[in-house]
């Protein structure tokens, strides 16, 4: 119970069986993730294999020498080792079983890898904070997957989450606040556009190729918001340069994705305006113009007012065939590249992290470790989340550490 008398969504294991259980499936997890097996691991330890098979079950003590000789082995912090809870082991099992035998890297398993680990330093946070997870989950929807269904169940979460029908600036943040995903940015393999699972006690989980651009990052997060909202129980790996037949599942989350961001009212009020002030045309320029106000790529804006029968069929293998070049075009118009929605960890995340440094639960080098990154990184994120920038009345910059103000003043 918190302080307030309300159920935590983290729970602390009180009981010494249910703390020798979680440091047993820890050292399992630990070692599977090094890619050892149990032979291996007795053998690096000196110990038996049914004795390591024993500390794996919870069922023999583990020494406090031989945690720290698994530790080194593992190349696992000994806290991280000693958390009262089990790892979310079903982040990285249930996505290979989605991926099966079509893995399109070899490194996908070590990304994999990762993004169970920051899940768990996740709910660690969580747990030390005595914080909730953000959660305003919708329920699941039972749809047939058509196009047309894909068109209203996006216009239903714009209602239902206020935005309107124009462009939406912050979409990560809308998605990671106000519905409660948890959405990392990662350098995943150039094919893979996205994963998603959903996984107790994290909740909806997304993953984003770090290495593609904006628009086409926030065009997967939509995509993944999708399978959220109707397959919430199957785990999902997107990949690019599908066959030509795409599985009915990935036509719908690409047309609710493509309305989600460009919302049928809107953007035909906005392209008509556009389209008065060029005289009476659609043009290129018009296109850019639009993908940049929505923050999408030019060819998923073409797509789109093509299916909205805005412009003519086939008008981007057109441009395609003329040689036309997005990139090209927006520097000729002055247009700089979308920057925005970078950052690796949830904004919820880094605040946990942050807050408990303040406090001084943790240390730097903690910090650090949770922020995936070194010490001067840290600091840095550290000032920004918790400096709020001002304008004194001489008009010289200023700025207040939010961390040493008393709300109660």
């Amino acid at each position: 119970m918190g302080q307030d008398g309300c159920v935590m969504t983290i729970d602390v294991v009180s009981t010494e069986q249910e703390s020798a259980s979680s440091l047993g499936l820890r050292l399992r997890a630990a070692r599977e993730a090094r890619g050892l097996t149990q032979q291996q691991a007795a053998a690096e330890l000196g110990v038996s294999r049914p004795l390591l098979i024993a500390m794996e079950k919870g069922s023999r003590e583990v020494r406090p020498e031989e945690l720290v000789r698994l530790a080194r082995l593992y190349g696992r912090p000994l806290n991280e080792l000693l958390r009262p809870s089990a790892p979310p082991t079903a982040v990285g099992i249930r996505f290979r079983a989605a991926l099966g035998a079509k893995a399109p890297a070899p490194d996908i398993d070590a990304l994999i890898t990762e993004l169970e680990r920051i899940g768990d330093d996740y709910l660690d946070l969580a747990r030390q904070a005595g914080a909730d997870l953000p959660r305003r989950y919708p329920a699941l929807r039972t749809l047939d997957l058509s196009a047309e269904e894909a068109e209203d169940l996006a216009t239903d979460e714009r209602n239902r989450l206020g935005l309107g029908d124009g462009p939406i600036e912050r979409l990560r943040e809308v998605l990671e606040n106000d519905v409660g995903i948890r959405l990392f940015i990662l350098p995943l393999p150039a094919r893979v556009a996205g994963l998603f699972i959903y996984a107790e006690p994290l909740g909806g989980c997304v993953a984003v190729n770090a290495k593609h651009p904006l628009e086409r990052r926030r065009f997967t997060m939509a995509h993944e918001y999708a399978h959220f909202l109707v397959s919430r129980d199957r785990p999902e790996v997107t990949l690019l340069g599908r066959s030509t037949r795409v599985p009915e599942g990935e036509r719908f989350a690409d047309a609710f994705a493509a309305a989600l961001l460009m919302p049928r009212s809107g953007l035909a009020r906005r392209f008509h305006e556009l389209k008065r002030s060029q005289g009476g045309k659609a043009t290129p320029t018009t296109l850019l113009q639009l993908a940049r106000a929505y923050r999408v790529s030019v060819q998923a804006m073409t797509h789109r007012l093509e299916d909205l029968q805005l412009i003519p069929g086939g008008t981007w293998d057109k441009l395609v065939d003329n040689k036309f070049k997005p990139r090209a075009a927006e520097r000729h118009l002055g247009m700089s590249e979308l920057l925005g929605e970078g950052d690796s960890l949830p904004q919820h995340y880094r605040t946990l992290a942050v807050q408990l440094y303040a406090q001084g639960k943790i240390t730097e080098g903690q910090l650090a470790r949770f922020l995936r990154t070194d010490r001067v990184g840290a600091r840095d994120i550290y000032r920004s989340l918790t400096g709020s920038p001002d304008v004194s009345d001489d008009g010289a910059p200023q700025v207040f550490d939010l961390v040493d103000i008393d709300p109660t003043g």
